[in-house]
């Protein structure tokens, strides 16, 4: 979310901000709803200012006999004028909010710019590609036994998959060995999140609303219910979303559903437990990491990665996520991307890490490192990991704040993100970079994991 008092201290720049992620100027549609609505503020004050004195005067009228008939209907008036006033008022703010919440992030300075992955910057490789091109993770799983589409899909349409035996076992290790590194070596505190969440949850992480249609959401029966309905009743409620008419034996009742939905990363969980909150500055950094299946219907992403696990609709993550003083962010920024390529060295999967170019990087984000694994079967380095920092742009949505010790004034909190990584796009680098012909070779980290399995074959 943005701050419109910078907005209209700094439109061009704004402008300018906006530009870098390929929009027209946004500053002038936004400073004229601004300044609309602030106009109609002053006049709902102005009027509620004379509407006070007229009413003094009605007592006065009253205490020395008069007719206040005149004045207390001119009063009256006032009250149905300001009511008419303030209705417009929410409009233009609501609108204006509305509008807001759909611009991404502002980047930082040393984002390159570039259009879309090919104006990505390299930062560094690690590990040496020895391995010749082999099978990819499809032919290897379907030779072994272990991963199967097609049972899946008889369940669950595309894209998604059936694991079963070791290559299912380990999926397992992959998460425990993450978690187990990033607790007790990089500091991280694991949490079990809930994996299904409210509105405001996805709106304080910028996947609402512009992103409604990547999330799944589901809708549960309250307790609350109409039992009686008579004609005309109906248009009391809403019945489009939170209202929803059924019989219970053959009688007709009016239920409320509230409407949560599923995480599409563990992200928006671990971000949101600061949410309305402050946070002392003495308890910064929050560092958290969860494991969790992750839920994304993958709107516009249709032929794209289709082959194999590359692109799911249920997928398994282990996130990292930090609440940090502003001052603070971009050091931990690099502090995370070294803990999420720590998990890939320990595997000893070759991969390079690039800075995202404008054009690329997410959302919310002021600034990404992305880490790509590097798979045989493809020839070529793919995404395995985001390291991201949101700056404030998430804790205005949230109202996340923080403030120094003995302090009165907060200021918002810096929140970041990473993923720690993506369970399944490990599985498939494993697969592929321990393929020996037989088997997968078991990684030595993985084996304390695996139950003495040292070659799934």
């Amino acid at each position: 979310m943005h701050n419109i008092k910078s907005i209209r201290e700094n439109a061009n720049q704004f402008d300018k901000a906006m530009a870098r992620r390929g929009l027209e100027a946004q500053s002038p549609a936004i400073l004229e709803l601004d300044e609309q609505r602030r106009a109609l503020q002053t006049e709902s004050q102005t009027l509620q200012a004379k509407r006070n004195e007229e009413s003094k005067k009605i007592g006065q009228i009253k205490k020395e006999g008069g007719d206040a008939e005149g004045a207390m209907k001119a009063v009256a008036e006032m009250k149905d004028q300001i009511a008419k006033i303030d209705e417009k008022e929410a409009k233009l703010a609501n609108d204006l909010n509305n509008l807001l919440a759909c611009l991404p992030n502002i980047l930082a300075d040393e984002v390159p710019d570039g259009a879309d992955e090919n104006g990505n910057v390299g930062l560094h490789k690690w590990g040496e590609i020895t391995k010749p091109k082999g099978p990819d993770h499809v032919e290897i799983g379907e030779k072994l036994g272990m991963i199967d589409f097609e049972t899946a899909a008889k369940m669950s349409g595309a894209r998604f998959t059936l694991l079963s035996g070791p290559m299912a076992r380990m999926e397992r290790a992959l998460a425990q060995f993450f978690l187990d590194t990033h607790t007790a070596e990089h500091g991280l505190t694991e949490v079990s999140p809930p994996l299904m969440v409210r509105r405001e949850a996805l709106f304080g992480t910028g996947q609402l609303p512009k992103f409604a249609g990547d999330c799944y959401n589901l809708r549960q029966r309250a307790d609350v219910y109409v039992e009686k309905l008579s004609e005309g009743e109906f248009e009391e409620y809403n019945l489009s979303s939170e209202w929803v008419l059924v019989y219970e034996d053959h009688r007709p009742k009016l239920f409320k559903y509230n409407t949560n939905w599923l995480i599409p990363t563990s992200e928006v969980p671990l971000t949101n437990i600061v949410a309305d909150m402050i946070v002392e500055e003495e308890y910064l950094p929050r560092r958290y990491c969860a494991f969790t299946p992750c839920f994304r219907s993958e709107a516009g992403s249709a032929g794209k990665d289709t082959r194999g696990m590359l692109r799911q609709h249920q997928f398994y993550k282990v996130e990292m996520v930090s609440i940090t003083a502003p001052e603070k962010s971009k050091e931990e920024h690099e502090r995370m991307l070294g803990c999420a390529e720590n998990v890939l060295k320990k595997l000893e999967i070759p991969f390079r890490t690039v800075t995202l170019c404008s054009g690329d990087t997410g959302f919310g984000a002021t600034k990404t490192y992305d880490i790509e694994a590097w798979l045989p079967g493809q020839e070529t380095y793919r995404e395995i990991s985001s390291v991201s920092n949101c700056g404030d742009f998430q804790a205005r949505r949230m109202n996340a704040r923080t403030r120094p010790k003995g302090a009165k004034d907060t200021r918002f909190v810096h929140t970041l993100n990473g993923s720690g990584v993506a369970v399944g796009r490990a599985l498939i680098a494993v697969i592929e970079n321990y393929w020996d012909g037989e088997g997968v070779v078991v990684p030595d980290v993985l084996k304390p994991y695996m139950g003495g399995i040292e070659k799934i074959k």
